[in-house]
């Protein structure tokens, strides 16, 4: 069903955290103009990515801010050297996925990007001109945070078409799961850190055994003593690197069977052995563990919606008219299963939109706020979500007692999310493997 999903990841928005996102800003070489008797001075180019540059100015640009989130947080420095390294890993993955995002035709306009800037605000209880203020007493000029925001977006919305779509749950993977999963495993949480090495798709004996050789370096610094936090931002190729390896807490269903094979054993505060998957080498520490009885009993919410898909024949600002039309019609006394059925680009429009019984977590987070939002018989504006713009009605709000369906979305979104994450690390090493990078960072 277009427009609703199981539950995954959430992305935080607040801006300390997007502080470290792995997006990057536009990089360009600078020079003075070329003019008789004067020197041109040109930015040093630290790597190439396909077509283009990143800029030796852009790298430290980078480093200070990441460098006062990590004391921000607590965390030890790792040396400048891998500090370095390790950032411009990161650039260099953001701007591989940005221009698979840009050749595709994947864009965010300044309207959608007022949109989530002003969300940001809000979440922070702040407004845009104070969040502004807090940004740039911190050193984070507006116009920079401005287009991480836009990247971040991007990026979000290329991983939810090219993987989180993708992803398909069987009932049989669910009846299995739930069948194999004892229940005293499904109810336990789990805080980890985790370091990843990773390792290029058709390595070489020898490129395995060079990247063996640096995960184990890394488990015997932990071994000796050193701070996992450190050791994460110093040798950890994972996303969540320069924030210690945090994974935060996990239910034991939607770790990754390795990770869950390792942990479920370990008490607080131990690590793992050296772990090898198709991605590479892996370290895990358990830093928290509990029990989760979470209540059967939920809210849920009857609605139904109309979908407007955006394209590039359909750009936003088109979807959003066509809608804002529609609500016209609905306000003055329209039918809305009979323009749901004649205008949704959704799999519901045979069923007047209807989606039926929604329970927190069934839809994407822009969805889920819009109908928290709504009182039965309302209609809301239009709403965008990565899916398109919609109109949604709630018809009516119950509590569920969702002892038996709560064990089958909870096995179907732990599935899901389990094959998101693995697929997602999965398709960004291949994206890597077919970029053509040259690193410069070394020449002087």
């Amino acid at each position: 069903m277009v427009g609703i999903r199981s539950k995954a990841p959430r992305r935080t928005s607040r801006w300390r955290a997007l502080l470290l996102a792995a997006a990057l800003a536009p990089i360009a070489v600078t020079a003075l103009a070329q003019q008789p008797r004067k020197v041109i001075v040109l930015d040093r180019i630290v790597a190439v990515v396909n077509n283009e540059v990143i800029t030796r100015g852009a790298l430290d640009e980078r480093i200070r801010f990441v460098t006062l989130q990590l004391k921000q947080q607590g965390t030890p420095l790792p040396t400048r050297e891998e500090l370095e390294r390790q950032t411009l890993e990161r650039m260099i993955t953001g701007r591989v996925q940005l221009q698979v995002a840009k050749e595709t035709g994947l864009r965010v306009d300044d309207v959608e990007l007022d949109r989530a800037i002003q969300r940001i605000a809000q979440e922070n209880k702040l407004s845009v001109q104070a969040l502004r203020a807090t940004l740039e007493k911190d050193g984070m000029p507006f116009p920079r945070f401005r287009e991480d925001i836009r990247d971040e977006i991007i990026l979000a919305r290329l991983r939810e078409r090219e993987v989180d779509n993708r992803v398909v749950v069987t009932e049989g993977e669910i009846d299995n799961f739930i069948s194999t999963q004892a229940q005293s495993k499904r109810d336990e949480e789990y805080n980890i850190s985790h370091i990843l090495v990773t390792v290029p798709e058709n390595a070489s004996p020898e490129q395995i055994q060079a990247r063996r050789g640096r995960a184990e370096q890394a488990l015997e610094q932990l071994k000796a003593g050193a701070d996992f936090r450190q050791v994460a931002a110093s040798f950890s190729e994972a996303p969540d690197a320069l924030q210690g390896g945090s994974i935060g807490w996990r239910e034991a269903s939607r770790l990754p069977s390795l990770y869950l094979e390792a942990v479920k054993t370990l008490q607080p505060g131990a690590l793992s052995t050296l772990l090898r998957s198709a991605n590479g080498f892996h370290i895990v520490r358990v830093n928290e563990r509990r029990g989760s009885a979470a209540p059967a009993i939920v809210r849920q919410t009857h609605a139904r919606h109309i979908l407007i898909r955006t394209n590039e024949l359909v750009p936003e600002a088109e979807a959003r008219r066509r809608l804002v039309g529609l609500k016209e019609r609905l306000d003055n006394q329209g039918n809305f299963a009979q323009l749901a059925r004649q205008y949704s680009e959704d799999s519901s429009n045979a069923k007047g939109g209807d989606l039926g019984w929604l329970s927190p977590g069934d839809t994407v987070p822009e969805f889920e706020r819009a109908l928290n939002s709504l009182k039965p018989g309302e209609i809301s504006e239009p709403v965008q979500t990565p899916f398109g713009w919609h109109l949604i009605e709630v018809l009516e709000h119950r509590n569920e007692d969702m002892s038996r369906e709560r064990l089958r979305l909870d096995a179907r979104r732990a599935l899901r999310a389990r094959k998101s994450d693995e697929s997602y690390q999965e398709w960004v090493r291949q994206q890597r493997d077919m970029a053509y990078i040259d690193y410069r960072l070394d020449e002087r």
